[in-house]
């Protein structure tokens, strides 16, 4: 594997005209046959460059899918605050199919959240966010206003 990755960077060096080329055509004893370079058969060699391929496929798309589920956040963050939109969000859950949703656990928090803002929106949330004022403050205000109120009305009123 080693002699792999410097084959791979001598031909990258020799590609770029700084030389290095030499030292590869030693190593290999002349053969420009990449799968004798790896100690490889033909068939052998083209399996491993198959798999290569699919591995790489593989990741190119769960790379995608997870830009997708990304974007599809971003989108749905856009919606909730009222933001503008992103054609670039946009365009790649497209590019992903269409049946990009959010990960699980995400949806579980954006689920949540809505509960809350709904509760909170509703009569009984508007009821509970009554009865966690205090009372006796509320009270004590009103009944500091009717007396000033009152002592007002004396002052400007002589027949009371």
């Amino acid at each position: 594997m080693a002699f792999f990755v410097k084959s791979m960077i001598s031909s990258q060096v020799k590609n770029l005209g700084l030389g290095g080329g030499s030292e590869e055509s030693k190593e290999e004893g002349g053969t420009s046959d990449p799968a004798a370079a790896h100690g490889m058969t033909r068939e052998e060699y083209e399996e491993y460059q198959k798999q290569m391929i699919e591995e790489k496929m593989e990741r190119d798309a769960a790379f995608a899918q997870k830009k997708a589920e990304r974007a599809c956040l971003r989108v749905h963050l856009r919606e909730k605050y009222r933001l503008p939109k992103s054609e670039m969000d946009e365009n790649q859950i497209q590019m992903a199919g269409d049946d990009v949703d959010l990960p699980e656990d995400l949806r579980k928090m954006v689920n949540e959240d809505q509960e809350e803002e709904e509760e909170k929106e509703s009569i009984l949330g508007q009821l509970q966010n009554l009865q966690n004022m205090d009372l006796d403050t509320i009270k004590e205000k009103a009944q500091a206003t009717f007396t000033e109120m009152k002592q007002t009305a004396e002052q400007k009123c002589s027949v009371m």
